[in-house]
């Protein structure tokens, strides 16, 4: 199947775009090519606001008219989660498109601010909370007419591929992961957005919500992988001769977001290869118990810390 974001995307007019990560990387690309296609408005969320202001001015050089706002998002700490929820929640009326993009890799031991294990910390609890906090403002413009909402999961081949052998360890996920490699870690981060966009598509039907791997690509996480500097500094070199850039490497999540929603399988992994096809993944990522584990611990956890819990459909 080919896909061409610039010609087979259709026009956005009427949608809100909400993208996590936004400021760099595949987050960035993102952003610069659905505001080629005249979305209302896209919601570029990320921590440092200057790094997020560069890329709204890099896309203005050449769509001025593009309607791009900037929220401050912290994914390691649930009171940054819960402001930016706030005030994206405070400024639209509406939420068509939610990518939750962002993400770290291979780090060091280390703990959120609330205590889960870093990178299980912001590319899943984060990303959790987040959406739960949005899913009311998901819900009502899913309710309009014409409407056609999705939530979009960064994930990785790292869910099934160097996930922990058993699967979920959460009874670990309270500590600093110190007796867990930093790539098995982030593989186990991975597998639960893969978990969690499928519990979503089953709670949510009216929703299409997938996850997917954006393939080898060539952008800076390797370089942010203080876990593992040696095996970085190998592997480096081989991503940037064999990989592709982040443009090419969001061409699978643009295509989950803008196809025609019957081409799309709701709950499903996706990979570049075969383009436009769901892929199983391990046993553990289309394993029914695994997922309602993460769902109840999730939710358990979140409570604790204010959680609203999920609105019914």
């Amino acid at each position: 199947m080919a896909f061409n974001p610039a010609h087979d995307i259709k026009d956005l007019s009427g949608k809100v775009i909400l993208i996590t990560g936004g400021n760099t990387g595949l987050g960035a690309s993102k952003v610069k090519a659905l505001a080629a296609h005249n979305p209302t408005c896209i919601y570029l969320c990320c921590r440092k606001i200057e790094s997020g202001q560069a890329v709204v001015d890099s896309i203005h050089q050449t769509i001025p008219k593009a309607n791009i706002q900037i929220l401050q998002l912290d994914l390691s700490s649930f009171d940054s989660v819960k402001k930016c929820a706030a005030d994206f929640n405070a400024k639209s009326d509406r939420l068509d498109l939610l990518f939750l993009n962002a993400g770290i890799s291979a780090t060091s031991p280390a703990l959120s601010k609330e205590g889960y294990e870093q990178q299980f910390g912001v590319n899943h609890m984060g990303h959790a909370l987040f959406a739960q906090l949005l899913m009311p403002k998901l819900l009502e413009t899913q309710r309009q007419a014409d409407s056609d909402v999705r939530i979009i999961v960064t994930s990785s081949i790292g869910g099934h591929r160097i996930a922990p052998r058993q699967g979920l360890v959460l009874d670990q996920m309270k500590t600093d992961g110190a007796s867990i490699a930093p790539m098995v870690r982030y593989g186990h981060s991975k597998l639960a957005n893969m978990l969690f966009a499928r519990k979503l598509a089953q709670l949510y039907p009216s929703i299409t919500t997938t996850s997917y791997h954006p393939g080898t690509v060539k952008t800076d996480i390797w370089g942010k992988a203080e876990g593992v500097r040696l095996l970085a500094f190998l592997v480096a070199p081989i991503v940037w001769a064999t990989g592709v850039d982040s443009d090419t490497g969001v061409q699978t999540a643009l295509w989950l977001a803008t196809a025609e929603k019957g081409q799309i399988e709701n709950g499903r992994y996706y990979a570049p290869k075969p383009f436009g096809k769901p892929k199983e993944g391990s046993k553990w990522a289309v394993d029914q118990k695994q997922t309602d584990e993460l769902w109840e611990w999730t939710n358990e956890e979140l409570a604790k810390h204010g959680g609203p819990d999920w609105p019914e459909e």
